[in-house]
């Protein structure tokens, strides 16, 4: 399997969002010194010689543009150092409101990026305050004002729904706010209270309850009407764009392909295998220098692994997972694979069947993990 796409990570915060629990630090610059030396031993790890020509590069966080612009200017040359920008088709970097100068936006056009994924998660700033977030509604502007000047137009913005004290009509109001922008494309999510944030101590100690299920149904249903009235249509669980602006970078998620993972806690899957990489940051400074190969866990993926995740993953996608696509890659018809599991789930009015795609129902899309379940393959 030939790998086409690398996700880099940059775990450094200004601050540390409540509900966040992704591997994050607090920005100290003598730390993201050496980080980006480290990230630059792991790359030559994977990418010794030559430019390596790839589809879709991803720098993820934490917040990548968080580091100074001298550290930034580091980073993207390291890259271009590395992979053949120019032949990419899409080089993202996530960005958060308020850590974006024109300096900044200027330095991501130069070296070649022309997706930016901001993370707005609402626009309401008593809500944003509750969340830990540093930037208010205005930034937002702002920072989308600053990539159009520097001449990257392909941006994405994130919401989160189901968030404590966040009543529907709230939710309509950022979503009326994020399409008055115009942007080709836009993600959305549902709080998650994962272990270990801020969040989560809270939900221990009683202090934080969510939503309504009922209420977070009726915030996702009026995400889909309000987004497809605007011509934005839906082509992931989370992630709704403009025809043409999907995002390649996560298709290479969904589609079951091959991928780099480079940095702390960053996640790859290789030929034959998924890597983990070490969390901590001292733990994987530490392996870096030492080695250069910070990887915590491998995980062999077999025939069984991968068609299982065949249908995990592409079933997140609305058009589904087409069997002759299955057949060509596995030699076998899923319903050989998987018994009864689609019949049944048809039948449960989670799956339906249309064109030779097997693809979630509207219910099926509120259901998804209990789908997924059905596919492990005993």
């Amino acid at each position: 399997m030939k790998i086409s796409s690398a996700y880099i990570h940059i775990p450094f915060c200004q601050q540390i969002c409540h509900y966040c629990d992704f591997v994050k630090f607090f920005y100290d610059e003598k730390a993201a010194d050496q980080y980006l030396e480290a990230l630059e031993i792991e790359m030559d790890g994977y990418v010794p010689d030559a430019k390596q020509v790839m589809k879709t590069i991803y720098v993820g966080g934490g917040t990548p543009t968080v580091l100074t612009a001298v550290q930034l200017e580091k980073l993207l040359k390291m890259i271009d150092g590395h992979f053949d920008i120019d032949k990419c088709e899409e080089y993202t970097f996530e960005a958060n409101p308020g850590d974006l100068d024109q300096e900044k936006a200027d330095l991501l056009a130069k070296y070649g990026v022309n997706r930016i994924s901001l993370g707005v998660q609402t626009f309401d700033n008593t809500l944003l305050e509750e969340l830990g977030r540093v930037h208010k509604e205005e930034d937002v502007y702002l920072n989308i004002e600053r990539l159009r000047k520097a001449g990257i137009d392909n941006i994405s913005i994130d919401l989160m729904y189901g968030l404590p004290n966040q009543s529907v009509e709230l939710f309509e109001e950022s979503v009326d706010k994020a399409l008055e922008l115009n942007l080709p494309h836009y993600s959305s999510y549902s709080l998650q209270i994962e272990p270990k944030t801020v969040f989560h101590q809270r939900y221990k100690k009683g202090e934080l309850s969510k939503p309504p299920e009922e209420d977070e149904v009726e915030m996702y249903h009026l995400l889909q009407r309000k987004l497809r009235e605007e011509g934005i249509y839906h082509y992931e669980i989370s992630n709704f764009s403009r025809p043409g602006y999907e995002s390649e970078h996560n298709l290479t998620y969904w589609d079951n392909a091959c991928y780099y993972g480079i940095g702390a806690g960053a996640h790859g899957y290789l030929p034959g295998k998924r890597t983990i990489n070490i969390r901590p940051l001292p733990a994987y400074l530490k392996k870096v220098f030492e080695d250069g190969k910070p990887v915590l866990h491998e995980e062999p993926v077999g025939l069984k692994e991968m068609m299982e995740e065949e249908m995990f993953l592409g079933l997140r996608k609305m058009e589904g997972v087409s069997r002759a696509r299955f057949e060509e890659k596995y030699d076998r018809d899923p319903d050989e694979v998987f018994g009864g599991a689609v019949d049944t789930l048809i039948g449960r009015g989670l799956l339906e069947e249309d064109s030779g795609y097997i693809k979630l129902t509207e219910q099926g899309k509120l259901f998804g993990n209990d789908v997924f379940a059905s596919f492990l393959i005993d």
